[in-house]
């Protein structure tokens, strides 16, 4: 049990960081992206025997974060409790640029399933058939997805750029 449980420790503490960047560009909310994190760690120590024995545990954990962070933007409507972009009199953090960056902004006004495809193809680099995979669906949702997600990104951004 203890080589497991350091097994899990070391996984942690080594993929954390990219996770929660990638979970991130997917909820575009740090409090969610610390929530579904939290939630697919909690799975992943679980079910740690079938974890460490997948071929990619990134993979497996990497899906089980999106797909936490995407079930959480279908329940948003039903909770009580609403996020503001910005604590008052909080001190903005140096390291925080995604919040200021025009790019991601855009792409944190997409649509939850359109940013996940944009941030687990252009981000993370996954195939289409990959992102079909985590996300349950077909391919061609995957390519019709993108599509309307870069026009979309296209239309904001150059209205950003036309209005400096």
């Amino acid at each position: 049990m203890a080589d497991q449980e350091a097994e899990f420790v070391a996984f942690y503490a080594a993929t954390w960081p990219r996770l929660f960047r990638t979970v991130y560009g997917v909820a575009g909310d740090r409090q969610l992206t610390e929530d579904a994190l939290q939630t697919a760690f909690a799975q992943a120590w679980s079910r740690w025997p079938k974890v460490s024995a997948s071929d990619d545990r990134l993979a497996y954990l990497r899906r089980m974060a999106i797909n936490a962070a995407l079930a959480r933007h279908r329940k948003a409507s039903s909770r009580r409790e609403s996020s503001v972009p910005v604590v008052p009199d909080a001190p903005a953090p140096d390291d925080d640029w995604l919040e200021w960056d025009a790019t991601w902004q855009a792409v944190r006004a997409l649509p939850p399933r359109q940013r996940a495809v944009v941030v687990l193809r252009y981000y993370e680099g996954l195939s289409e058939r990959e992102i079909a995979e985590m996300l349950g669906c077909r391919p061609g949702t995957v390519k019709s997805q993108a599509s309307a997600a870069l026009a979309r990104l296209r239309t904001v951004l150059e209205t950003e750029g036309t209005r400096r």
